[in-house]
């Protein structure tokens, strides 16, 4: 952690850097993926920057090394970049990419005389919850190929089955895209995860179902999110959250409703977290405690895994990317997630091995990414700050890294 002095330090020589470079703090804050406010902070010695790969990202903007921020920041052997390139990346996803691509059903788009044809919905459900079983395991391969036939078979059952099973079937196909949407936001697929989510909002609308529609919205602003498109997950969230007060109050003590209220809030402190304002991110994490303590279990309603737990499981991962490693440490230490997915659980892992490196203690954090990728390898293989995280102990051990640590980063794709 740095001392007032050096974060003072290091905000003056980040304003001198970028006044030379014609920048305003706006232009810099976009660049980096953070707010004026928080760049505003920064310079003037009132925001530390703790985390490696938000230095990288300040140093890149500024045509600078690491260690012309930072001295001691670890030295790399060749530029580095807080996302793998493009043709390094993987991506087990393609297949489910391609089915989104275009219109979703273009053999039925002329044939307007068919007369209509009932959907197998026995089958049709169980492959929805097939879908989710594979998204919550992270099995993204698998869900790829899964959703290769189930997509378009959906979206055809819902142009030609007979009127009475029409909203049963959007549901189903809301449903779908919607866990969709949350493999591709966890593969840092964004741009497909926004269309995903834009396309069951749309489905859920039509079966009637709101609450379905603003678990998509919820969708849509953690797409937002990994775009760094904090504006519009904040609006998207925001407008979702004051719709769900406002007209669900006769129900507000419902267990689904307070799920997505709960959702909601947690979303908007991952928002608040990821553009550099503590107060907020705080104030709407405490804002999901409080629902989560009114709701008083774990639940999965909308494949939302909504309760005291996950929000603890979060409050980890923001305390992360605020930079509150130790923070982040004693939450997670008292979570037991054992109740909840592969998913979440590798997803406490992980972030608390991040947050152990992010305060160089590489024996703990190196266990931790080991015991997240037994769980689940895609968070750790495909993650981009899980990535980050192996390629920061790496370069902080140097040549003394060990043997574990080399081969993590070898399966993760993750050397310097």
């Amino acid at each position: 952690m740095s001392t007032p002095e050096e974060t003072k330090a290091m905000g003056s020589r980040i304003a001198d850097l970028r006044r030379e470079r014609g920048l305003t703090q706006p232009e810099l804050a976009v660049q980096v993926g953070r707010t004026a406010s928080w760049m505003s902070q920064v310079e003037r010695g009132v925001q530390p920057v703790n985390r490696l790969d938000v230095l990288r990202l300040l140093a890149d903007a500024l045509g600078v090394s690491l260690q012309t921020l930072q001295p001691d920041a670890p030295t790399e052997a060749a530029p580095a970049t807080t996302e793998p390139a493009a043709a390094e990346q993987r991506n087990d996803l393609d297949q489910a990419r391609l089915v989104i691509s275009g219109h979703p059903a273009p053999d039925v788009l002329l044939n307007g005389d068919a007369q209509p044809t009932p959907a197998n919905l026995p089958e049709l459900r169980a492959g929805v919850e097939h879908v989710w079983d594979l998204t919550h395991a992270d099995q993204f391969a698998e869900l790829s190929a899964m959703l290769g036939k189930l997509v378009p078979r959906l979206e055809r059952a819902v142009r030609t089955a007979p009127a009475a099973e029409q909203p049963e079937l959007s549901l189903l196909l809301a449903r779908t895209y919607q866990a969709l949407a949350a493999a591709f936001v966890r593969q840092d697929e964004a741009d497909a995860a926004w269309l995903a989510a834009d396309r069951a909002i749309g489905a859920a609308e039509r079966s009637g179902q709101p609450l379905h529609v603003f678990a998509g919205v919820f969708r849509l602003a953690q797409a937002f999110v990994r775009l760094k498109h904090f504006d519009q997950a904040e609006h998207a969230a925001t407008t979702a959250l004051n719709a769900v007060r406002e007209h669900a109050k006769p129900a507000e003590t419902e267990p689904e409703v307070l799920s997505v209220l709960g959702s909601l809030h947690l979303v908007l402190a991952l928002i608040h977290a990821r553009a550099g304002d503590r107060t907020r991110a705080r104030t709407e994490t405490e804002n999901a405690r409080a629902v989560a303590r009114r709701l008083g279990e774990d639940r999965n309603d909308f494949n939302l895994e909504f309760g005291p737990t996950n929000v603890e499981i979060q409050a980890v991962s923001i305390a992360v990317d605020l930079g509150d490693a130790g923070e982040a440490i004693e939450i997670g230490q008292h979570v037991d997630a054992s109740g909840l997915s592969v998913e979440r659980q590798a997803r406490l892992l992980m972030d608390l091995g991040r947050a152990y490196a992010q305060r160089r203690q590489s024996g703990e954090a190196l266990d931790c990414l080991i015991r997240a990728e037994h769980l689940a390898p895609e968070v750790i293989h495909t993650h981009v700050a899980a990535r980050n995280a192996i390629r920061e102990l790496v370069l902080v051990a140097g040549r003394s890294a060990s043997p574990e640590l080399k081969a993590l980063a070898e399966r993760a794709d993750a050397m310097p």
